[in-house]
């Protein structure tokens, strides 16, 4: 999967690389950097003792809780496309969002293991408003899309711990309440929805992206047009090495292409399963749980993005994407489950 990413990072890149930069391998080269990264990372997590990780998790969860803080503060967080959601180190950056994701599923399968079976609304709703500040923290700078993927992985979570159904139905109310809430407070989130449904109704506004994606994907083919050959990467899709690669990887690599790069997440969503289903800890299983389902929903809402089944949300795709901060993340959480497959 990493090399894939670096063939498609570059293929889809260095058009706009070389016009921005005057170098086409500038992107492909930062993302070989946070492979190494978080290659080291994943090696480095998967020696480290499962109890030391779960001795500290508390402090782990409030250092990520300070970071979101951290990032909202003008001149301390960066601003790029309208979200503050980046620390700046020199020309490098890095997302706290993605670190509190990780944190926040630690936390759970801790809490969810030491009450053994959750039968109080109290203490589901211990987990419910942790969650709630962290994503308010995140919809504030604005980043709808990194919220929705940790608030469905904790409740992917709580619901393999058996917690009653009829909680579920009030946390769906209650959802749907603040749903409707911050359509009215930002409307542009109706606008992305309705272009959804139609985005032809805003063809150059907010359904720009969805179109170029599909003129993308569907002259692809079966087989594409060959890789370095695509023809949507010359300023049509903008900024194709992020969140609409896949749109890029079909239109030249094809149909078969994309069932690969597919299949090579089943695989990896598979195996994470059996590894859950294997542990003896109730923490240990939950941990794995927490992280295959986040990788698994922020696979299927990228895909559902770029084919046009769900609305634009920003969302990269796990190991294919560019970006520093969310693939030491996904690497950081593979070496923890490296880590429980061992034991």
């Amino acid at each position: 999967m990493l090399l894939v990413s670096l063939v498609m990072i570059y293929s889809s890149s260095s058009i706009w690389a070389q016009y921005k930069y005057q170098n086409p391998y500038y992107f492909v080269q930062r993302q070989f950097f946070f492979v190494c990264i978080g290659l080291c990372s994943m090696i480095v997590i998967s020696k480290i003792p499962i109890a030391f990780l779960r001795k500290y998790v508390n402090v782990w969860l409030i250092l990520s809780f300070i970071s979101l803080l951290l990032v909202l503060i003008p001149h301390v967080g960066i601003e790029r496309n309208g979200s503050r959601s980046w620390f700046g180190f020199g020309s490098f950056l890095i997302q706290p969002a993605e670190f509190f994701k990780l944190a926040m599923i630690v936390w759970t399968a801790n809490y969810l293991s030491s009450k053994k079976k959750i039968q109080s609304l109290k203490h589901f709703y211990k987990v419910i408003v942790i969650m709630g500040l962290g994503f308010g923290l995140i919809l504030l700078q604005p980043d709808f899309g990194t919220g929705l993927v940790m608030v469905c992985s904790i409740v992917v979570m709580l619901f393999v711990a058996n917690v009653p159904i009829r909680y579920f139905l009030y946390l769906g109310l209650a959802g749907a309440i603040g749903l409707g809430g911050l359509i009215m407070v930002a409307p542009y989130r109706l606008a992305r929805i309705l272009s959804f449904l139609d985005p032809w109704s805003d063809p150059l506004g907010s359904g720009f992206q969805i179109i170029q994606s599909m003129y993308a994907i569907g002259p692809g083919s079966l087989f594409g047009f060959g890789f370095q050959n695509s023809l949507q990467k010359h300023f049509y899709l903008p900024e194709p090495q992020t969140d609409f690669i896949f749109s890029i990887l079909c239109e030249e690599l094809g149909f078969v292409g994309g069932s690969l790069v597919i299949f090579l997440f089943a695989c990896i969503i598979y195996e994470g399963i059996q590894i859950a289903l294997s542990q003896k800890d109730v923490f240990n299983s939950y941990v794995v749980v927490g992280i295959i389902a986040l990788f698994a929903i922020q696979v299927m809402i990228n895909l559902g993005v770029v084919v046009g089944l769900f609305p634009v949300t920003g969302i990269t795709l796990p190991l294919v994407s560019y970006g520093g901060s969310s693939l030491v993340v996904i690497l950081s959480m593979f070496g923890i489950v490296m880590n429980i497959s061992r034991m």
